[in-house]
């Protein structure tokens, strides 16, 4: 077998910006991932004219300027504004809860009639310490706001009621007193024109790439082709799940083509009734200006239970799982030749940037 300085287990944001960094330096490096395509769970694919996000809406933003001045080296971002709305019972209102939202409900105009409205609720509710989410979120917005567009929101996210979810699962809710309806309070924001695949093949453009590889199929051999291995895969997976399985939530995706322009007049529409089995509807031209096809693509996505044959999204960091990858990553820190990293890897939710940040932080110490 052919002998490389790097092999990159994954061909996913992090591997490939390592991949392409070493490279960069002069070293021979390999990338391998188990899926039929690069660029992770940010791939996007062109169908009908529309770039499609094929695992959930991935809206790129960032107050780290080495961190955009990074990616714009290999595309060019449009600048989308993510304002999603929120549908209760076929009343629409504004994400995050802001001065629009508080007007919807309450018919107050001022920042100062929105504060004195959910003072008054979280005082009528009378919690203490709270002992679950429910009482935690009620304490933090009051009954009108939890009801409406967060409860049912958050149960389906996380399969379980809110009586019997953690309070630590929401340490603090977006209440903001401005008729201002941008979600994220990034400096930089927007979605790559052309969408995010392009990005990972231009990083990855003359570096050897295997697809439709796993590296556990083969772990023996591939163990012994490279100098260092980066591994992006689940941390608990490599070591054969020795002190158990860290847990997931999952989603499911149900994409339909309809025959019209324009189907919900927004990128990102949430649905907060527990009545309604998907969580949100993405419609994905209106992530891009000027599409032009006369078709639209949505997305229903459903949260999902998970187990080992589905994709594992959002870690559930509770005490019982932070123990656990602790545990993990102790035996991580004995490897001399592996490196772990990605969001799998560190047993952590990363936004894009984040994993950007991770992915040059390790090719600063390595490289």
């Amino acid at each position: 077998m052919e002998k490389y300085d790097y092999l990159v287990v994954g061909a996913g944001l992090f591997g490939a910006i390592f991949a392409h960094e070493a490279k960069q330096k002069g070293k021979k490096v390999l990338v391998i991932d188990k899926r039929s395509h690069v660029a992770g769970n940010i791939y996007t694919e062109n169908i009908e004219g529309i770039n499609v996000h094929k695992y959930g809406a991935h809206i790129f933003h960032t107050s780290n300027k080495e961190v955009w001045k990074y990616i714009n080296k290999f595309t060019e971002f449009n600048n989308y504004i993510n304002s999603p709305v929120a549908v209760y019972k076929d009343e629409l209102y504004n994400m995050p809860f802001n001065m629009n939202t508080f007007n919807k409900l309450w018919g107050v105009k001022t920042p100062k009639e929105a504060k004195e409205k959910i003072e008054e609720e979280k005082k009528e509710a009378r919690i203490g310490e709270p002992k679950n989410l429910e009482e935690q979120a009620i304490s933090l917005v009051g009954k009108t706001i939890y009801e409406k567009l967060v409860k049912g929101y958050t149960e389906k996210q996380w399969g379980k009621r809110a009586t019997e979810l953690p309070s630590f699962i929401i340490k603090r809710l977006p209440v903001r007193f401005i008729y201002d309806n941008n979600y994220f309070r990034d400096r930089y924001q927007g979605i790559p024109i052309g969408g995010y695949t392009g990005i990972i093949e231009r990083m990855l453009e003359g570096v050897e790439v295997k697809l439709n590889t796993d590296y556990f199929d083969n772990k023996e051999e591939f163990e012994n082709i490279a100098d260092k291995i980066i591994f992006t895969g689940p941390i608990d997976k490599y070591y054969n799940y020795k002190f158990g399985e860290l847990e997931y939530r999952s989603l499911r995706f149900e994409n339909e083509t309809l025959d019209e322009q324009n189907y919900q007049g927004n990128a990102v529409v949430n649905y907060t009734e527990y009545e309604v089995p998907y969580t949100r509807i993405i419609e994905h031209k209106h992530f891009e200006y000027n599409v032009e096809s006369p078709k639209t693509i949505i997305t229903r996505e459903y949260p999902d239970s998970w187990n080992k044959e589905k994709e594992p999204y959002y870690p559930i960091n509770n005490d019982k799982n932070n123990s656990l990858y602790e545990k993990y990553l102790e035996l991580s820190k004995e490897e001399k030749n592996v490196i772990f990293g990605g969001r799998l890897g560190a047993y952590k939710y990363y936004d894009m940037d984040k994993v950007i940040e991770q992915a040059l932080d390790l090719v600063k110490k390595e490289l």
